[in-house]
């Protein structure tokens, strides 16, 4: 059975990671970012690594049907829906829109499509569901945090799943089972004893904001934005301790690993890429373990399809992923 995937938007691979974990087959990752398809290519070498302007629809879709995958997934760049921007609807905006229209174009078997969770305010939104629906997919649209999925960090994703020829709300049940019930997963859970430190400093989005956190929960959202503790910063009422000299921000690999990243994924020295976009291209990222977990909802739900009573695939196995992965006891 046709497993394949092709990973549009890529980035730096947390997506194709997670995909992989659920039991696709990922034949080709494509970004137009340079510093993340060279990234993204050194940890991939198995399969295509392509680097193109995914605004051009003719020569994306022309690539897709190359593949003849049953999945295309993609997170169109988000900045132009987040919070933290300008919320202006603009270019990037409109790759959701092309992306729509590339896989009614195409018309794989199914697609994942993510996105901060406001994107579902947009027009662009709006006219790419439209899109799915014209071209015969069934929707499933659910915003899930990555703390409920095996990550240590609140962080809220849109995600937008489609099959051909399936009713609206298909995967409801499947991604219900996925999601763990229960309290978030914390820092400390993820990393067990090997953590050298108790608190940490994330820098705020805006003045008057808390920026000391604890351990003891879940990471606030992993930024593309990284920087030191400022020696001119005042305790907020909402800090976890005090600040001094004990706190400082997490390190890019810390911050990948929060991100659910393997401790064997190879990041380039400072020495070849700026410290600024190795954080960008990290904060970027689609948490491994969030991928997996909504892939595997879609995976185990098209096995049902075509065998039913077949066993779940070893999604926990392929998430074992290095000492920083495994499930600290309770």
């Amino acid at each position: 059975m046709n497993r394949d995937a092709v990973d549009l938007f890529c980035g730096c691979g947390g997506l194709s990671l997670g995909l992989a974990a659920a039991g696709f087959d990922v034949v080709a990752g494509v970004d137009a970012w340079k510093p993340a398809i060279d990234v993204y290519r050194l940890n991939n070498p198995g399969h295509k690594s392509i680097q193109f302007d995914l605004s051009d629809e003719a020569r994306t879709a022309s690539l897709v049907r190359s593949h003849n995958p049953f999945l295309v997934a993609g997170g169109p760049p988000c900045q132009d829906f987040s919070s933290a921007g300008d919320r202006i609807e603009g270019l990037r905006a409109d790759l959701t829109v092309k992306f729509a229209r590339v896989i009614a174009k195409t018309k794989p078997p199914a697609f994942l499509m993510e996105n901060v969770p406001r994107a579902s305010l947009s027009e662009a939104y709006k006219t790419a569901t439209r899109i799915f629906r014209k071209a015969g997919y069934g929707i499933t649209a659910r915003v899930v945090d990555a703390a409920f999925c095996g990550v240590p960090q609140t962080r809220k994703r849109l995600f937008m799943i489609g099959m051909l020829g399936e009713n609206d709300g298909f995967l409801e049940h499947d991604l219900s089972k996925k999601v763990i019930e229960g309290k978030p997963r914390t820092i400390r859970q993820h990393f067990g004893k090997s953590l050298p430190f108790e608190h940490y400093y994330r820098h705020p989005r805006t003045y008057g904001s808390r920026a000391i956190f604890s351990v003891d929960e879940p990471s606030a959202t992993i930024r593309g934005v990284n920087r030191p503790l400022p020696s001119t910063y005042r305790k907020h009422h909402l800090d976890s301790t005090d600040p001094g000299p004990e706190v400082r921000a997490l390190t890019h690999i810390e911050r990948a690993l929060i991100q659910t990243f393997p401790e064997s994924y190879i990041w380039p020295p400072e020495s070849q890429m700026k410290k600024a976009v190795m954080e960008q291209m990290i904060g970027n990222a689609v948490p491994v373990r969030l991928a997996a977990t909504v892939a595997g909802a879609l995976y185990e739900y098209a096995e049902s399809k075509e065998t039913p009573g077949a066993d779940d695939p070893p999604i926990e196995e392929a998430l074992s992923l290095g000492n920083f992965f495994a499930i600290a006891a309770e």
